[in-house]
């Protein structure tokens, strides 16, 4: 085992002992994918929202959630690489940790991206042969959907009260196009729904995550838009980045 540095997707340099023996993964879906990439003995904590694979979930040792991290017990565990996100985990939990040992983040706001995240962290541990093979997979299953949006606008909610959507410079956001579809919001993040003005959507998402909404809801937003086609649909399908992502066009085969 020797060093390696490699550049994550922030553009921040980072020496690793190689290839990482143990690893601390900060982010749900990218947990996903270290499982796929079949990384069971060199994964050695992951938080508590890591729910996928249940195995792990019950077995591997959780260190709080992603934006409460219990950074001791992250160094406790004495691992030779932390695997974080930009937008998923604080700036300043990221600092902490980087004083201590090397941490790499990924920073994803569209399907591209996704797919370089998928391709670094299988160069990253060793597994770029798996990682090559899950690239191809998605793109070829992506390709094959074709156009399911049919260019229809959408707006795609991710909270209620406040009631929170999905804007540009998105993952989420970059699937929707990659599907077909427009998305109705025209600004940045996620900006509430009254910062919008009047909007007329063909469709209106629920996700299923990080609100859970249910279909106790679909009659509350037929009466914010009495125009538009409601539906609840599984937001692990649109936002999580990783192996998640070749099962996604299966999902959104039956879709509309």
């Amino acid at each position: 085992m020797g060093k390696r540095t490699f550049v994550d997707q922030m553009g921040r340099s980072v020496e690793i002992s190689f290839p990482p023996k143990r690893i601390v993964s900060i982010v749900p879906s990218q947990t996903e994918l270290l499982h796929y990439l079949e990384l069971e003995n060199d994964v050695v904590g992951i938080t508590k929202f890591c729910i996928y694979p249940d195995v792990w979930f019950r077995n591997k040792k959780r260190i709080g959630g992603t934006k409460q991290l219990k950074l001791d017990e992250i160094l406790a565990l004495k691992p030779d690489l932390v695997i974080g996100n930009k937008e998923e985990n604080t700036k300043e939990d990221i600092d902490y940790l980087a004083k201590h040992v090397p941490v790499w983040m990924s920073d994803i706001n569209s399907f591209d991206k996704a797919i370089e995240m998928i391709k670094m962290i299988g160069e990253l541990t060793d597994k770029h042969e798996t990682a090559g093979d899950l690239i191809t997979s998605i793109v070829s299953n992506f390709d094959q959907l074709g156009n399911i949006g049919k260019a229809n606008s959408v707006l795609y909610f991710i909270w209620d009260e406040p009631s929170f959507v999905v804007g540009k410079s998105t993952f989420i956001d970059s699937m929707l196009t990659k599907i077909g579809f427009i998305n109705a919001c025209n600004k940045k993040r996620y900006p509430d729904l009254a910062d919008l003005g009047k909007v007329k959507p063909d469709f209106v998402f629920l996700s299923s995550e990080p609100f859970p909404f249910k279909e106790e809801h679909l009659s509350k937003y037929q009466e914010m838009f009495p125009t538009s086609i409601i539906k609840i649909v599984d937001g692990e399908f649109f936002s999580w980045y990783g192996s998640r992502m070749v099962d996604a066009p299966a999902y959104f085969e039956h879709f509309v």
